[in-house]
C-alpha cells in the first residue's frame, strides 16, 4: 500500500503552511468513504480518515492541499483547502462518535497542532466554515471533550449585551444570513438551543470573540 493512497490533491496555493484543522463526518461507512476519497473521479479527498474502531489512515500528505472543505471561509480566509488539514471521521451524523475513534482523533490532533503550530481555536468543524451548506461533524460531536484536552475551545459566558453578529465574525464565522450563523454556532456550542438568539448566545459568542479572535 502506498503511504498516501488518495490521488486527489494539489499544491497549497502561495506555498502557505496549514493554519487550520477542519473536522468532518463521512455520512457513509468508512470503507465507502475511503473508496470515495481515493477515487480520482470524485475530486474529493482529506488528509486523514479515522474509523469507528480508531484506525487512522493518512490519505494525503499534510504538506499538500486536499480537497475536503469546498466553498466557505473562516477568519477571513476564503481558500480553506490551501490553509487547512482535513480529518474525516466515519460516522453517519445520527449517533455519538465511538470512544476509540475520539481517542485516536485526540492523539492525531496533538501531533498535528504541534507539527504546524496551530492553536486550539483554529480547530473547527465543516459547519463552522460553511454554515449555509454543511452540518458536520454535527450535534453528536463532543467539542467540549476536545477543549478539555487543549485541542479545541469551549466558551464561558461573557457580556450578554455584546451584539451577536460582530462577536461571531471576530471568532471566525463567515459573513452571511444571521440565522445560518446562529444555527452553526449553536450546532457546535448549544445544540439543544432553539428559537431566536438569546442572552446566552451573545454571552458565549462574546467570550469567544475576546479570547479566540481568529485573524487570517
Amino acid at each position: 500500500m502506498t503511504p498516501f493512497p488518495s490521488p486527489n490533491f494539489g499544491e497549497r496555493r502561495g506555498g502557505v503552511s496549514p493554519s487550520l484543522v477542519v473536522i468532518h463526518y463521512t455520512a457513509i461507512s468508512c470503507a465507502e468513504a475511503r473508496a470515495r476519497l481515493c477515487d480520482p473521479a470524485t475530486e474529493v479527498s482529506a488528509h486523514w480518515l479515522i474509523s469507528e474502531q480508531g484506525a487512522v489512515e493518512a490519505l494525503v500528505d499534510e504538506r499538500h492541499r486536499a480537497w475536503h472543505a469546498g466553498a466557505g471561509s473562516w477568519g477571513g480566509l476564503d481558500d480553506i483547502n490551501s490553509h487547512s488539514i482535513g480529518i474525516e471521521l466515519a460516522n453517519d451524523g445520527s449517533q455519538p462518535f465511538a470512544e476509540p475513534q475520539m481517542a485516536a482523533l485526540e492523539a492525531l490532533l496533538v501531533a498535528i497542532l504541534a507539527r504546524w503550530s496551530i492553536p486550539p481555536h483554529r480547530v473547527i468543524g465543516h459547519s463552522d466554515m460553511a454554515p449555509a451548506r454543511k452540518s458536520d461533524p454535527g450535534r453528536h460531536f463532543d467539542w467540549r471533550r476536545l477543549a478539555r484536552m487543549g485541542l479545541s475551545v469551549w466558551p464561558e459566558p461573557g457580556d450578554h449585551r455584546a451584539p451577536l453578529g460582530p462577536s461571531l465574525t471576530r471568532f471566525g464565522y463567515p459573513e452571511g444570513p444571521q440565522d445560518l450563523r446562529l444555527a452553526a454556532f449553536r450546532l457546535r456550542f448549544r445544540p439543544w438551543a432553539q428559537g431566536p438568539e438569546d442572552a446566552m448566545d451573545r454571552a458565549l459568542a462574546q467570550n469567544l470573540a475576546e479570547t479566540c479572535a481568529s485573524p487570517p
